[in-house]
């Protein structure tokens, strides 16, 4: 692949802008189809599902597209896949799924959800400050208004918060195990195609789901022929767009833009999350949801716009 070190021609720049903006809005509103498909399906189960689907398609596909040897990897290489799958998929997006279902007391809304993992790339910064890697002022600055983003978003103000506590400390449970396998990913032994990578930690993530889904008894006096079209057609577009086009687009993005672009959707996701939840479901905005996420979505920017010229730079000394 040719270096990224001038203007990308034309034709490449607009498909950068197409698949960031896939990116945008595909992940930004997988909270409201999360949201809606738990609606009538259960949590735990239906994430099973979207990611074995997921998982089966794109095994199909590489399998037709490279041939009989296209997901042969080594032992350590599946064992790592399988961790970071259950990591991401089962912790991360598991954990999602359980606070955007149950009674109104406890579950988040799909907006304040997104606002919450927004905060991934400020608690990976911290694994990285303790494994040694000192971040710079402006980062800390950036981690610092994060977190007290997150704090207005929880703190009661005239009797209750914004979001429920139990919710919402359910999502940063969610945050915690997307960062930790986003910081184990690139320490481990994973296969080097990430596509192929990604098949496994979608069959893992949904093999932990089914178990965690069973033990909570979600199979339990299960009626699909209770279930409405809009959350099968939700768990659809979650499965296809999200797990399959979405993810398409991000791979492509990393190989052709440079990090720095791409890793603006952790501050544009939650706000295309929120708009979609006010526009579609009524999602309250409240005063304190505004601010709380304004001052998430600008420690994200800072830490974002500090920390990629940082590790470019590091690359460079290293000759890389």
């Amino acid at each position: 692949m040719a270096a990224r070190s001038g203007e990308p021609p034309t034709a490449r720049a607009a498909l950068v802008w197409i698949a960031l903006g896939i990116v945008y809005l595909v992940w930004g509103s997988t909270y409201l189809g999360i949201r809606v498909a738990v609606e009538t399906l259960p949590p735990l189960l239906s994430a099973c599902a979207r990611f074995a689907v997921a998982a089966g398609v794109l095994a199909v596909v590489l399998r037709l597209w490279r041939g009989p040897g296209a997901l042969r990897v080594t032992r350590r290489q599946l064992g790592s896949a399988a961790l970071v799958g259950v990591l991401l998929l089962a912790g991360g997006n598991g954990l999602v799924v359980l606070a955007e279902s149950g009674p109104p007391s406890i579950a988040v809304s799909s907006g304040i959800a997104a606002l919450l993992v927004a905060i991934v790339p400020l608690l990976v910064v911290v694994l990285r400050a303790g494994t040694g890697d000192r971040p710079g002022l402006a980062t800390l600055l950036g981690v610092s208004a994060g977190f007290a983003g997150l704090v207005l978003l929880v703190l009661p103000t005239g009797g209750a918060g914004a979001a429920p506590v139990v919710g919402a400390l359910t999502v940063v449970g969610a945050a915690v195990c997307w960062s930790v396998g986003s910081f184990v990913s690139g320490r481990l032994d994973m296969p080097r195609d990430p596509f192929v990578a990604t098949v496994y930690e979608m069959l893992a993530g949904s093999a932990a789901l089914a178990v965690l889904g069973a033990a909570r008894g979600e199979a339990h006096g299960l009626d699909l022929g209770a279930v409405s079209t809009r959350s099968w057609l939700a768990l659809g577009y979650l499965s296809v767009a999200g797990s399959l086009v979405a993810f398409t687009a991000y791979v492509w993005l990393l190989q052709n833009a440079s990090i720095s672009l791409v890793a603006t959707y952790a501050y544009v996701n939650p706000v295309v999350a929120v708009s979609l939840g006010a526009l579609l479901l009524d999602e309250s905005v409240t005063g304190q949801v505004l601010l709380g996420g304004a001052v998430i979505v600008l420690g994200v920017a800072l830490v974002v716009s500090t920390e990629r010229p940082r590790a470019r730079a590091t690359r460079e000394r290293a000759g890389t």
